[in-house]
């Protein structure tokens, strides 16, 4: 392959400047003495191991530009398999297993996959439901395979070690690298064209970012996030837990690695930090040797980022970087910034800060429109100060939706040979020129001639207490909308007065102009959201949920 066109470049890179330093380190299970067993593969193996893949793959008609289902568990074979891929030119395409049959099934005819990779019971759902059965012609089981054909992983490892004279194709920068599709949170889940050129800006604008250094160790917990490891030169220690479910993840699965390994680096949701720093909070844990937490998928409420930052050691931040599947990063913020200065105004409803934007990229404000926008214009900028849609340029931001020319035309915009993405967030640009995000635009409740945005009405009843997460949801009556409150309680205050409680969080509503209209509150047990991360909350689900409720 061209080297600094292919993200699977970075493996061979570092196989040969660290060939015996771990690569992926994977948990197994625990032994007499309580401690967890891990398998490993060092960058050395690795590199092999996807290079006896790729040339394996090639052999029954997967490579360059074949688009490719990966349905493997996080293992030492998905890293593998992940990378081998990109060395043969293929496409994978990676879809959340999670985020429900019918909606699988539209995502994987939209890709219109040639080839499906998976274990056992991936097959045979594929077969069962009928996932891609006009466009799939090659099939290969990693496992033991059962009554449908096709080909083994291991029988293609060892083809491709047997072929020690293969080599990669070359790729450019613009070709298509994978199929990312979105966590579908307000909608169908959209297949993402990833080009190599944007893996390859993510790692390098996620390094400058972080300072992220080779030789450091990493704890990923959301699988794809540590595919840039490799290319960064990090060591990933991936937790045991399930992944569809970071928010039930045990914490010792964070402690205990995080103290054996050395663990400088962290990825995890909100959710995830909620559940980990509560229990550290509860047992005294301080985890020395962190550097950095990097948080995303939704805001980090300061409450949960406080707490976490109580066991890292002096000097070291979470950091929520902004951005979407469509273009990542666009702004980033620090726990210092937040705890020390933007949580006061986001509080009283200004929003949440998410920062300024990174030096790559370039961020506007556009009025606030549900029509597709052709081409960028400037005239749409809005007002410092005032709310409208965030839009981003840049090396990272994709270019289109596979097969999706409607949502293609809705998210994106031209300028010259540039593309603009409109994140279809809504938020304002301050005085120090940092972001404030405001919410979905889909999620934005019309009343009249008021426009009400969740995130800063939810943010002023979140400061009570006894409310966990807050939703705000329109509901029509009458040919009206009417905006009711649904809270989420914490569990301590469960059994508390409702009425009581229902008079003080609208008096806490009152005390806001844009909040003073909201009348109605309800509460509800547990809130859907999304499977990536449980951090974005479901509001369509929840505002069916609320048209009842109020009935």
């Amino acid at each position: 392959m061209s080297a600094g066109t292919n993200i699977a470049h970075a493996v061979t890179t570092m196989a040969a400047q660290q060939p015996d330093r771990a690569a992926i380190l994977f948990p197994g299970p625990r032994g007499a003495d309580g401690q967890r067993s891990y398998t490993q593969y060092t960058f050395a193996e690795l590199d092999r191991a996807s290079d006896a893949i790729a040339a394996g793959l090639s052999t029954v008609g997967i490579g360059k530009g074949t688009r490719t289902v990966l349905m493997v568990k996080p293992s030492l074979e998905f890293f593998a398999l992940t990378f081998g891929l990109f060395k043969a030119g293929a496409v994978p395409v990676m879809v959340d297993p999670g985020i429900g049959l019918p909606a699988l099934k539209t995502c994987l005819a939209e890709a219109e996959p040639e080839a499906f990779i998976g274990i056992p019971p991936a097959h045979a759902a594929r077969l069962v439901l009928g996932w891609a059965r006009s466009s799939l012609k090659t099939h290969v089981t990693v496992g033991r395979r059962w009554f449908w054909g096709g080909h083994t992983l291991a029988q293609l490892r060892q083809r491709g070690d047997a072929m020690p004279d293969w080599r990669a194709p070359a790729t450019a920068a613009s070709d298509m690298a994978a199929i990312l599709f979105t966590s579908g949170s307000t909608g169908t889940p959209k297949g993402v064209i990833y080009q190599h050129a944007t893996f390859l800006a993510q790692v390098e604008l996620i390094r400058d970012m972080y300072a992220i250094e080779p030789g450091e160790i990493d704890l990923p917990t959301f699988p794809l996030f540590a595919l840039f490891d490799p290319a960064l030169g990090m060591t990933t220690v991936i937790p045991h837990m399930d992944f569809t479910k970071p928010a039930k993840i045990d914490p010792r699965e964070v402690f205990e690695p995080v103290e054996r390994f050395g663990v400088t680096n962290m990825f995890g949701s909100p959710a995830l930090l909620n559940t980990v720093g509560r229990a550290g909070e509860a047992a005294g844990v301080h985890m020395p040797t962190l550097r950095r937490v990097i948080s995303a998928g939704a805001p980090v409420p300061s409450v949960v980022m406080e707490r976490f930052v109580r066991m890292l050691p002096d000097g070291a931040r979470i950091h929520t970087p902004y951005g979407a599947t469509e273009s990542l990063p666009v702004c980033s913020i620090s726990s210092d910034e937040v705890l020390g200065e933007t949580r006061a105004a986001t509080d009283a409803g200004e929003g949440v800060c998410v920062g300024r934007p990174i030096a790559a990229a370039q961020v506007e404000i556009l009025r606030i429109s549900d029509d597709p926008i052709a081409t960028y214009d400037p005239a749409l900028r809005v007002a410092e100060g005032e709310v409208g849609e965030i839009c981003v340029r840049g090396p990272m931001v994709t270019h289109a939706y596979y097969r999706r020319d409607d949502a293609t035309a809705n998210a994106k915009m031209r300028d010259g040979d540039a593309i603009w993405h409109r994140m279809g967030d809504l938020g304002r640009r301050d005085a120090d020129g940092r972001i404030w995000f405001c919410g979905r635009k889909a999620h934005r409740v019309i009343v009249g001639d008021q426009t009400l945005f969740t995130v800063p009405c939810e943010a002023v009843f979140n400061t009570h207490p006894a409310v966990f997460r807050s939703a705000l949801v329109g509901v029509s009556r009458n040919g009206t909308t009417r905006p009711v409150l649904c809270v989420e309680l914490e569990p301590d205050y469960v059994r508390t007065d409702r009425a009581a409680l229902t008079k003080a969080l609208l008096a806490l509503g009152a005390s806001r102009p844009h909040t003073a209209g909201i009348q109605d509150v309800l509460y509800h047990d547990g809130f859907p959201v999304d499977i990536r991360h449980n951090a974005k909350i479901g509001r369509e689900k929840l505002a069916v949920w609320a048209d009842k409720e109020l009935r």
